[in-house]
C-alpha cells in the first residue's frame, strides 16, 4: 500500500539528518512524525520511528543522569581473564546469545532496539570465566561515543550477523560503522599507514540463527559471498548450536594462558589458576604473584608442555598454558 508522503515530510527528514545532537534530533523527530498521514499503508514506518524516537529519549534521559565517564552505563569495570563485546545490527540475537552464554539475564525480544545499554555478564570457560558484553544495536541514524569507546577498550569483539537475513550486508554495514570510528580489525592494519590513529582489535564473526543442518547450505552461500577472509562461526541461541565450541575460539582469541602456581612439597590448586597474556614468563608469573618473587627469583620447576615434570627452568623460560609452576628464591 503507497504512503503518499506530503512534501513537508522530506524537508522533516533532511533535517532530522542534518541535525548533529541528540536534542535536535529527538525535536526534528518528533516533527518527522507529526508529517506522517495515518492510514494503514504508513503503519509500519510509523512505528520504526516511534521506536527510534524512543531510543533516543532513552538515551538523553540516560546521558543527563552521567555525571562522570566512571559513572556511565558505558563504563563496564573488567572482570574475569577478559572483557569480549559482542556489535552488530538489531534483532541479530545478541541478547540471546549473552543468556546462553553467562549468568545475564537482558530482555530478549523481536521487537528491535531491545538493548538500550550494555549488559554484561560472566562466561565460565573451563576453570575462568570470561567477561562477555552485549552492546547497543550498531545503528548509523544514531551513534554513542561511549559505545565506540566501549568497544576500543575490548580485548574481543564478536560481530553477531543473522543468517537468515541479509547477513553479507548486515556484516558489511557493521564493518564499515565502526571502521568510520576509527575500530578495525586486526587483519586489516596493511590497509593503513603507519601513524594512524586505530585502534585493531581481533574479530569473530558468529553467524547466528544457523539452528540446524537445514541452514548449513545458507552458512556455505554466506562464506562463499565473502569478499575477504573472516574467522566464521555458525551459531544458534535457540538450540545451542557451536556454542561450546564458541567459548573455546574465545579463550584462544584471547590469547591468555593458566599458570596454576605449587608451593615446595604441595599439590598445586588447579581450581584458581592466574591468568596470563600468551608468551609471559617465568620472571613475569612471579611479578604477577608478588613484586618480592620477581626480585629475589633465581629459578623455577615447571610442569607441564614442553618440559619434562618438574624440570628446572630460568627466569626468561616461557609458559604455556596450564602450565604448573614452583618459584625458587
Amino acid at each position: 500500500m503507497p504512503t503518499n508522503l506530503p512534501p513537508e515530510y522530506f524537508e522533516a527528514e533532511r533535517r532530522f539528518r542534518a541535525a548533529e545532537t541528540v536534542a535536535e534530533k529527538i525535536a526534528c523527530l518528533e516533527e518527522l512524525i507529526s508529517t506522517i498521514p495515518k492510514h494503514k499503508g504508513t503503519e509500519h514506518l510509523r512505528g520504526d520511528l516511534r521506536r527510534k524516537l524512543a531510543k533516543l529519549k532513552a538515551s538523553a534521559q540516560q546521558s543527563s543522569k552521567v555525571s562522570s565517564k566512571r559513572d556511565s552505563a558505558f563504563h563496564i569495570k573488567r572482570e574475569g581473564a577478559g572483557q569480549v563485546v559482542m556489535v552488530g545490527p538489531t534483532n541479530v540475537g545478541k541478547s540471546a546469545l549473552l543468556t546462553r552464554l553467562t549468568n545475564a539475564t537482558p530482555e530478549v525480544a523481536e521487537t528491535p532496539f531491545t538493548t538500550w545499554t550494555p549488559i554484561p555478564g560472566m562466561m565460565p570457560f573451563e576453570n575462568i570465566k570470561v567477561q562477555v558484553i552485549d552492546t547497543p544495536s550498531l545503528d548509523r541514524e544514531f551513534v554513542e561515543p561511549a559505545l565506540m569507546a566501549l568497544i576500543r577498550r575490548a580485548d574481543l569483539v564478536l560481530l553477531v550477523v543473522d543468517l537468515q537475513a541479509d547477513a553479507i550486508q548486515q556484516l558489511n554495514d557493521a564493518v564499515r560503522l565502526l571502521a568510520e570510528h576509527r575500530i578495525a580489525p586486526r587483519h586489516w592494519r596493511d590497509r593503513y599507514s603507519e601513524g594512524e590513529r586505530v585502534t585493531f582489535l581481533p574479530f569473530l564473526v558468529l553467524a547466528n540463527k544457523c539452528d540446524d543442518e537445514r541452514y548449513d547450505e545458507d552458512y556455505e552461500i554466506f562464506c562463499g559471498l565473502l569478499e575477504e577472509e573472516w574467522p566464521v562461526l555458525p551459531v544458534s541461541a535457540i538450540t545451542g548450536r557451536n556454542l561450546e565450541l564458541l567459548k573455546r575460539m574465545i579463550f584462544e582469541r584471547l590469547d591468555i594462558i593458566r599458570i596454576y602456581s605449587k608451593a615446595p612439597g604441595r599439590e598445586p590448586d588447579l581450581t584458581a589458576p592466574f591468568v596470563m597474556k600468551k608468551g609471559s614468563t617465568v620472571a613475569e608469573f612471579a611479578e604477577k604473584i608478588h613484586r618480592d618473587f620477581y626480585e629475589q627469583l633465581k629459578a623455577a620447576r615447571v610442569w607441564g608442555s614442553g618440559v619434562y615434570d618438574g624440570q628446572l627452568v630460568g627466569r626468561d623460560h616461557i609458559l604455556n598454558d596450564e602450565d604448573i609452576v614452583e618459584l625458587r628464591i
